[in-house]
């Protein structure tokens, strides 16, 4: 393939990224699975190693893992749901305040337009009608999705099973793959996934942890009703990058103004969250995490949308370990080094216009850049 002259390489390489993401379209149901099952089996590896190493029988040293995993997911699904029966129990109150805001916002917009209480309440009648109208579709369309969710996370311990029992032939068929002479950098590859997996997706859980009871209990401490709803409600969203956090913020707010008959909680929320992000981004969770593999803010935000278009919300989640596998590899093939370039964020202090090193693909260049950003100019040959 280096034979071929570049824009054929280049052609191909843009062909490939089409093909991916119509693969991941059109076999979404099949493909997420799987993706979400190997990023598991690799998180358990530890515990299924630790337990090998105990004499533990292999079958059981796999089932265990797994059993832990569905626990702690149960535990979960238990909280969030003994916390949505206590919003439902207030739901009489729920209906008075929002009654009164909505009074609230009728007088403001009466005051501000010429848009009268009646009109509003037609616009409000013919928006309700035709939301009955779709209903229907909506219901079905719902049953669809929870029939996908229960079939996801039913085949997802069956692949996460097989993947630690085939494990072995696995790696194989990844070594056969490739030529002898490329087998330390393949070998390489497999370890730092290995290491990015395991730390990214540990620190996540654990991340679920800190940002439920942090969150969770300085509102509480303050009084905020529904505190620890808004804080595993946060602490989940939080899990898509960028648009899950965003989403917990209007969640958050919506909780505490159907909770109040007041406007002031809804800044000591958002500034709680604010305090608490702020915390998680810039001290917590680079200690927990720690990964070598860095993403810039441009490719991490794109990679999101594109991952939730392509294949919804397991999509959005898998975005990010995605990519950063994706730049372990590209950083270490010749053929794309320019995609892991594009993905990193080991950004130049100087212009590829005015200093021609930083045009190359040498990783000497981009050490060079990683140590202190900045690059000596090479002169042009005449």
């Amino acid at each position: 393939m280096k034979d071929m002259p570049l824009t054929v390489r280049r052609s191909i390489e843009l062909l490939g990224l089409c093909l991916l993401g119509a693969l991941l379209v059109l076999g979404q149901g099949i493909i997420m699975p799987v993706l979400m099952a190997f990023f598991v089996s690799i998180m358990l590896l530890p515990v299924y190693r630790f337990l090998r190493r105990k004499k533990v029988p292999e079958v059981l040293a796999i089932l265990l893992p797994i059993l832990l995993v569905a626990i702690f997911i149960a535990g979960i699904i238990w909280f969030f749901s003994s916390q949505i029966s206590r919003l439902v129990a207030d739901f009489p109150s729920i209906q008075k305040n929002v009654s009164i805001h909505l009074s609230s916002l009728s007088d403001w917009i009466n005051q501000k337009t010429n848009f009268s209480t009646q009109e509003q309440v037609k616009f409000l009648k013919d928006q309700s009608n035709k939301m009955f109208t779709n209903a229907g579709a909506m219901a079905s369309g719902a049953a669809v999705s929870l029939s996908s969710v229960f079939v996801f996370f039913g085949l997802m311990p069956i692949y996460i099973y097989l993947f630690l029992f085939y494990k072995n032939l696995l790696l194989r068929f990844v070594f056969i793959w490739f030529e002898p002479s490329q087998h330390k950098k393949v070998e390489e590859v497999m370890k730092e996934t290995e290491v990015i997996i395991k730390s990214y997706l540990i620190g996540l859980v654990i991340q679920i942890a800190y940002i439920t009871v942090l969150l969770g209990g300085i509102l509480m401490l303050i009084g905020i009703k529904h505190a620890l709803l808004i804080g595993v409600i946060f602490a989940i969203l939080n899990l898509i990058p960028y648009v899950g956090a965003l989403v917990g913020n209007l969640i958050g707010v919506l909780l505490t103004l159907t909770s109040s008959q007041e406007i002031g909680p809804i800044f000591i929320v958002l500034g709680v969250i604010a305090l608490v992000q702020f915390l998680d981004n810039n001290i917590l969770m680079p200690r927990i995490v720690g990964s070598k593999v860095r993403i810039n803010a441009f490719a991490a935000i794109l990679g999101v949308f594109i991952g939730g278009s392509l294949a919804g919300v397991s999509g959005m989640f898998l975005a990010l370990p995605m990519i950063a596998v994706l730049k372990i590899i590209f950083d270490r093939a010749d053929m794309f080094k320019q995609w892991g370039v594009l993905l990193g964020d080991e950004r130049p202090q100087k212009s590829p216009m005015s200093f021609l090193r930083l045009r190359r693909k040498s990783d000497k260049v981009t050490q060079e850049i990683q140590a202190k950003d900045d690059i000596k100019p090479t002169k042009a040959k005449k």
